[in-house]
């Protein structure tokens, strides 16, 4: 299955109500009066792709009706079109510490599968011929260790972890120095679920951090945040907290294959100037996927 095919398997629920609602309302009438445009609002922020997405669609629907009349509009590549754009052309690739390991720092609020997502991600360097190690700095939650251990038996990646209740700075020094010492080309971190309103959580994942840097310079090299695409537009707040807290950079979207609010990737990049990296499209260590604005915008508006 190629890549677009993938992408238009796990927008499956988005793009199906986004396209009856299109075709709804542009076959309805010859012309394009305000009520079809309101209703072509509604449909594409019911998708959660944002006011300002929305708007950016809505005139440039508005000026190809003028330019070219009923005949000529096709709603599903303008809106394709705006979306790509938005979202830029290219892939923004994992980053590669230019010395020693790369740490990836696994951020979020609880239930959005960073855990998961960590060890998928390790799969993806494995597929690439490259080195990984995975550290279990998730101390609290119930079985988060044993999760993270499983699946590190299952890709045959070692895992870095302490006792429940331990410390998850002194857990993440000693990963990152496990990594130095094997010459690991990437080290995965997996941190405890915390909501973004806990001022005390967030220092702790501060001092993680501030940690990690002091045994490598530059540590954590990337913070992915992981938010769930079913929660919507409340990834949004997720997403600013977050960034203010522990800088940024770059999201990872996951449980897009049970939503139909994909749309909320490009409201989330647009607002935050956040790229994109991973999302993810299902249950399987495959299905973690590098993003891919174009193929992700052809396939939120394919036509059937």
């Amino acid at each position: 299955m190629g890549l677009f095919d993938k992408f238009k398997a796990g927008l499956q629920k988005t793009q199906s109500k986004l396209a009856h609602e299109i075709k709804r309302i542009v076959t309805r009438s010859p012309r394009l009066p305000a009520e079809a445009l309101e209703e072509l609002e509604a449909a594409l922020i019911s998708a959660d792709l944002g006011i300002d997405m929305t708007a950016q669609i809505l005139e440039a629907v508005r000026k190809s009706y003028e330019s070219q009349g009923t005949s000529g509009l096709d709603v599903f590549a303008v809106a394709e079109r705006e979306v790509e754009a938005s979202l830029g052309s290219a892939r923004v690739e994992l980053l590669r510490a230019p010395n020693g390991p790369t740490v990836v720092s696994v951020v979020g609020v609880n239930g959005t599968g960073k855990t998961t997502t960590a060890a998928k991600l390790a799969h993806l360097i494995q597929s690439r011929g490259q080195t990984v190690l995975l550290a279990a700095c998730d101390t609290f939650r119930a079985a988060a260790i044993e999760q993270l251990k499983h699946w590190g038996q299952r890709l045959k990646v070692d895992v870095v972890a302490g006792a429940y209740g331990a410390d998850a700075a002194s857990v993440g020094h000693d990963a990152v120095a496990a990594a130095q010492a094997r010459k690991s080309d990437y080290l995965f971190v997996d941190t405890a679920g915390r909501l973004h309103t806990k001022h005390n959580l967030m220092q702790e994942l501060q001092k993680l951090h501030r940690v990690m840097g002091k045994q490598l310079t530059g540590a954590p090299h990337e913070v992915l945040l992981v938010i769930d695409a079913t929660t919507g537009m409340n990834a949004l707040n997720q997403a600013r907290e977050f960034n203010k807290a522990v800088p940024l950079s770059g999201l990872i979207v996951t449980k897009l294959d049970g939503t139909s609010k994909g749309g909320m990737v490009v409201a989330v990049q647009r607002e935050l100037g956040l790229p994109v990296k991973f999302i993810g499209l299902g249950e399987q260590p495959d299905d973690l996927q590098p993003f891919d604005p174009k193929a992700f915008a052809q396939a939120l508006f394919a036509r059937q």
